[in-house]
């Protein structure tokens, strides 16, 4: 065997064993919230303000709500939000309360696997016990509906899940929710819902070529949605130079009707009708106080 042949032979070995390793490299904590009582109610609001409604309904389809969202179209392949009623099969009827959170907080399925980052599970992460069992009690309300969402078109590579653990080790973080003592209620509100649940750089943040969120760019903008989409840039000088005021875009949240007379439409839209219109006002006002970074009170700020 010549050196070269046995060089490629190691090399191969190398890579073999690495990806056999990475596919069985584990991920995520274990999780027990079965004895925490969630709140239905509740968990319908925070369902609402997380897009839930949004993202796994398609109201084209004429089937009903949570059973399936439309695919998302992307560089990497289709994707296609699952069914979240409670059938047994087609849906979430089989999991408990620690299976779904261990997805919401950690994007991991009951069966170990990671979830492609479509769904936009590092926003969630830092909701607590009790607004994910809240969450939970919300979703066992809902009817079952046994047609299952088509699979996900992912070509290879992207189509080897084990690869995501890679790729969560290096964008799998969000943005701090984290309480900003020096800053007001309604401000560090709008944070937690901004940069956590409403997860509003999911879109508002351009992406690298491996689809993380690049850090420096938060809320600058995209100009590459799925479906060829874009989302405008949503920072305070941004929103300012538009424009926009705390009153204005506390309207615009609940009505989807810009400064100038124009209405929201494709993805803000939906956001706007199946999230944020559902919201309490003072959650609206808040949003826009953390956006326009507003401390100011009176609605003409």
């Amino acid at each position: 065997m010549s050196r070269l042949h046995a060089v490629t032979l190691a090399a191969a070995g190398l890579a073999v064993a690495g990806t056999a390793a990475l596919a069985f490299w584990p991920i995520g904590e274990p999780v027990d919230l079965a004895g925490i009582e969630g709140d239905a109610e509740r968990g319908a609001y925070l369902a609402r303000a997380g897009g839930c409604i949004a993202c796994h309904s398609d109201p084209g389809s004429g089937k009903p709500a949570l059973s399936g969202g439309a695919p998302i179209r992307t560089g990497f392949g289709t994707f296609v939000p699952p069914n979240l009623t409670t059938h047994e099969a087609a849906g979430l009827g089989g999991w408990d309360v620690s299976d779904f959170a261990r997805a919401v907080r950690q994007g991991i399925s009951p069966e170990g696997e990671a979830y492609y980052p479509a769904f936009p599970h590092p926003f969630y992460a830092k909701l607590s016990d009790r607004d994910v069992a809240d969450l939970w009690a919300a979703f066992r309300t809902v009817p079952p509906h046994g047609v299952p969402a088509p699979p996900h078109e992912v070509a290879f590579p992207f189509n080897l899940r084990f690869g995501l653990k890679l790729w969560r080790a290096a964008f799998g973080d969000a943005p701090s929710v984290a309480e900003d003592p020096t800053r007001s209620e309604a401000w560090n509100r709008g944070r937690w819902l901004v940069n956590g649940l409403a997860h509003c750089g999911a879109c508002h943040t351009d992406r690298n070529a491996l689809g993380g969120r690049i850090a420096e760019r938060r809320l600058a903008g995209s100009d590459d949605l799925p479906g060829g989409g874009k989302a405008p840039p949503i920072t305070p000088e941004a929103l300012k130079e538009d424009g926009w005021t705390v009153s204005s875009l506390s309207f615009a949240l609940k009505s989807g009707v810009m400064p100038d007379g124009d209405t929201f439409g494709g993805g803000m839209g939906e956001v706007v009708q199946e999230g944020t219109a559902w919201l309490r006002p003072e959650d609206r006002e808040a949003m826009a106080r953390f956006l326009l970074d507003d401390e100011a009170a009176g609605d003409g700020s």
